[in-house]
């Protein structure tokens, strides 16, 4: 049996706030395994962007185990730190977060070619990538130019370019409509489908719901429900 992509032992984040502390997550136990496509739910406030961060390696733990991907997180130097990000997870946003004077085929290369990938190559996989999004004829569109559909496919390009392992999606379609959303959540079931990415998706809405593997509920940062489909 493979080892699991992600497992969290008893894993924390509390925040320090003056004199008081701010629970973000408390004491989860998850195991999530390669190919998983999970779909993540709770109110505002419950611990999803928290546990995205910290599996994305953008925040670190401040009691408990987490290891991804073979990173063990709550015991890593800066430059290891730095290879996984670059690495094992893309990110996708609810904002976006493009950059603005960058094209469409730049803002796509830009990871990696700061994880120091060869540009003709580099090159090359972005625009087969955005022949695939549909985005052939916008490479040399600012995002600004784009509509919002397009900004998130260009995202998700982006989130691709360094073959990341795992796929961290937060509210991906929290700024789209009915249409774009279904697009979108139809992509990333494709990562999980034909590329055997693991796919995790942070979200309010139900598009996702029927294409989970695993689902999960969080609640003043605890796991209150946790169901794997068969």
């Amino acid at each position: 049996m493979k080892d699991p992509l992600i497992r969290a032992e008893g894993l924390s984040r509390i925040y320090g706030l003056g004199d008081a502390e701010v629970v973000g997550i408390h004491r989860v136990e998850l195991i999530i395994g390669q190919g998983e496509l999970v779909v993540l739910k709770g109110d505002s406030g419950s611990g999803k962007s928290t546990l995205l961060s910290l599996l994305a390696g953008l925040d670190l733990p401040t009691a408990g185990r987490l290891r991804v991907a073979g990173y063990d997180l709550g015991r890593i130097d800066s430059c290891s730190l730095t290879r996984f990000r670059r690495q094992v997870v893309g990110m996708v946003f609810q904002t976006f977060n493009l950059l603005p004077t960058l094209s469409v085929l730049e803002n796509v290369c830009l990871p990696a070619l700061l994880a120091g990938k060869s540009h003709p190559k580099t090159q090359a996989k972005a625009l087969d990538l955005l022949k695939w999004l549909d985005l052939t004829h916008r490479v040399d569109h600012l995002p600004g130019q784009l509509s919002g559909g397009e900004m998130q496919r260009t995202a998700i390009a982006r989130a691709l370019i360094n073959d990341p392992a795992l796929i961290l999606a937060d509210e991906p379609t929290g700024n789209l409509d009915s249409r774009n959303g279904r697009a979108v959540i139809d992509l990333l079931v494709q990562l999980n489908r034909r590329w055997h990415r693991t796919v995790i998706i942070a979200t309010h809405g139900s598009m996702a719901d029927r294409f989970a593997s695993v689902m999960i509920r969080l609640k003043d940062g605890t796991i209150a429900d946790l169901l794997r489909i068969s």
